[in-house]
């Protein structure tokens, strides 16, 4: 609760600083976050809805053996693939992660997961691909790169189940 606030008065700040600034820039800048911020809004909706529904229906019990501590390497595999594949904003992903945390799941699987997540995106590796990376660095450079995020990540999350 006293993170929030510290964050929310911090950017009250900065938004009446902005505002003393240069008004118009300012007003522009809140309509276009108030836009994306409803265009993204039925997706992130749909998301807490599928994730409320899977962890209602999947037992405490389940989500530990699958992904907890005693789950091992094997379950650290899980959920690194599960996020890399899903596209889920990084958001919704912490109270995602608390609840994985809750039901069961182990620190390092968890850390795996939000950095899966975050840093490999295999939905949108087309799109990369044939967007981005291709004209300047190309499709070798992509896959390299998500390769070798996956394996980070991994090791990013058995660093941080060691440490905590």
């Amino acid at each position: 609760m006293k993170t929030a606030l510290i964050i929310n008065g911090f950017t009250f700040l900065c938004l009446t600083a902005a505002l003393k600034k240069d008004r118009e820039k300012t007003k522009k800048a809140l309509k276009i976050a108030g836009k994306s911020s409803l265009r993204i809004l039925p997706m992130v909706v749909i998301v807490i809805l599928i994730i409320g529904i899977i962890l209602g229906f999947i037992p405490k019990s389940e989500i530990a053996k699958i992904v907890g501590e005693k789950a091992g390497f094997k379950g650290i595999l899980i959920v690194a693939l599960l996020g890399a594949i899903l596209h889920i904003p990084s958001i919704i992903s912490f109270p995602l992660a608390a609840s994985l945390l809750k039901s069961g799941a182990s620190v390092t699987s968890v850390a795996v997961f939000i950095t899966t997540l975050t840093m490999i995106g295999i939905v949108t590796l087309p799109i990369e691909i044939r967007e981005l990376e291709i004209r300047e660095l190309g499709k070798k450079i992509a896959l390299l790169r998500n390769g070798l995020s996956f394996i980070i990540a991994i090791i990013i999350g058995l660093i941080m189940g060691a440490i905590l």
